[in-house]
């Protein structure tokens, strides 16, 4: 950050405040509060269920049980969140057995042990361009269908990740718990959390190697008498659980061997045309009924599924080069972002006020209104309505978290620590344009 920015950002705040404290992750004593579709969870505007989307694919006639489950019982937008799922809100408790019963029969309940668990990021252009080394797409339904057939599984967390690499790197880099990344040939690696280590494997044991690690980390918790949301919790250093996952595999006969991580780039494809199929991006994840229904109207014309991306966007495959350009313009005009020329990729929030009680500021209000400040490029922003966070990006970003008395700090959360590096109050909404604008340029 140069000097300017730093001087523009100080004259803004009489006082700099010390960069956020992250405590190191300690084994837990309670099981995770994460809702699910069986689990609602209580927020000051009704109940939210999370419907768990394992590599964020739907079928048309399941992108339109949800729209009949969010307008039937909920507040008739489509929450979209950081791993690809569904979040519907606004729902009444008394709604739960509706709303499981709407999604069971739609096939997207196929284990209601396992509903919280099915938390699976995968690269969403595998196999619509050039650029992935193999179609994850087998390795995503047998990781689930395996993960369902688990019973050690449904003692995972509901934070728990999994992540399908077909090679380009874009998902192997979000931090999930139990990553597999495609490698040239017939092999792959597997790693742990963020640890440098991984195991090398064959393709074709991806699936059952993975619910195995999964397995191997609940029974490591559970020998070290606690409970482990993520695999960062493990009261073990990452190389032991790691050789722990090693022996499992040798035990049921899939050979491994240790490798060095391949690192990749934690970046969604871009709004517009790309490949076989066409991206758009949906400003702070929320989809409102007509944008939902013209999302579906056009996967139903041409390749009949839609798959949602942990970067709070959807890619629809649209083989034919017309129909890409037509459905492109049809989906800008309902307001999604379906080209190159918009800051919305960059700005993230929570759901602010008035959803949430926590919550110090209308966050999503806010960030809009600062969105003429911004340009396409630079790092993304990311909004909170209090130290939570919830639904914070990994990788590099500019944090901004509502404070008590009003106003937000601002500071940059970077993987390579600035000298300048600082956080800083912002007392006067008023200048908070001002300060993003310097701030991010």
């Amino acid at each position: 950050m140069c000097d300017v920015m730093v001087g523009m950002l100080a004259a803004m705040s009489s006082a700099a405040l010390p960069p956020p404290s992250r405590p190191a992750p300690a084994g837990r004593d309670r099981d995770d509060a994460c809702p699910g579709t069986l689990r609602l969870h209580a927020a000051d505007d009704g109940a939210v269920a999370r419907v768990r989307i394992p590599g964020g694919v739907l079928s048309v006639r399941q992108a339109d049980a949800l729209a009949e489950a969010a307008g039937r019982l909920g507040d008739g937008d489509l929450h979209l969140t950081s791993r690809g799922n569904v979040q519907l809100r606004a729902l009444r408790e008394e709604d739960g057995p509706a709303l499981a019963g709407l999604l069971d029969e739609a096939g997207l309940l196929p284990s209601r042990g396992h509903e919280r668990v099915r938390n699976v990021v995968a690269s969403p252009l595998s196999g619509l361009d050039a650029n992935g080394l193999r179609d994850v797409r087998p390795w995503l339904s047998g990781l689930d269908a395996l993960l369902c057939a688990s019973e050690p599984a449904r003692a995972l967390s509901g934070r728990f990740l999994f992540a399908l690499d077909d090679g380009r790197g874009d998902v192997a880099s979000l931090g999930a718990d139990v990553t597999v990344r495609a490698l040239a040939g017939e092999g792959a690696q597997l790693a742990l959390g963020t640890a440098g280590e991984a195991l090398g494997l064959s393709a074709g044991d991806v699936p059952r190697a993975m619910v195995a690690a999964a397995e191997t980390v609940v029974a490591a918790a559970r020998e070290q008498g606690t409970r482990a949301w993520r695999v960062s919790d493990v009261p073990l250093p990452a190389g032991s659980l790691l050789r722990l996952v090693a022996a499992r595999l040798a035990a049921e006969g899939l050979a491994c061997a240790p490798q060095p991580r391949t690192t990749g780039h934690s970046a969604g494809p871009p709004p517009g045309p790309v490949g076989r199929a066409l991206s758009v991006h949906v400003p702070l994840g929320r989809l409102t009924p007509p944008q939902w229904r013209e999302l579906t109207r056009t996967a139903a014309r041409t390749g009949g599924e839609l798959r949602l991306t942990p970067w709070r966007g959807v890619v629809v495959p649209v083989p034919q080069d017309a129909a890409r350009h037509a459905a492109r313009d049809a989906l800008a005009a309902t307001g999604l972002v379906t080209g190159p020329g918009s800051a919305w990729p960059r700005v993230g929030a929570c759901v602010g006020r008035p959803g949430c009680a926590k919550s110090h500021a209308d966050v999503r209000a806010d960030a809009t209104a600062a969105l003429g400040a911004l340009g396409p490029r630079g790092l993304p922003l990311y909004w909170s309505g209090c130290d939570r966070r919830c639904g914070r990006p990994a990788g590099d970003h500019v944090d901004l978290v509502a404070a008590g008395g009003g106003g937000y700090r601002l500071s940059l959360v970077s993987s390579s620590p600035s000298p300048h590096a600082r956080t800083v109050l912002l007392d006067d909404p008023s200048r908070l344009t001002a300060a993003l604008a310097a701030f991010t340029s």
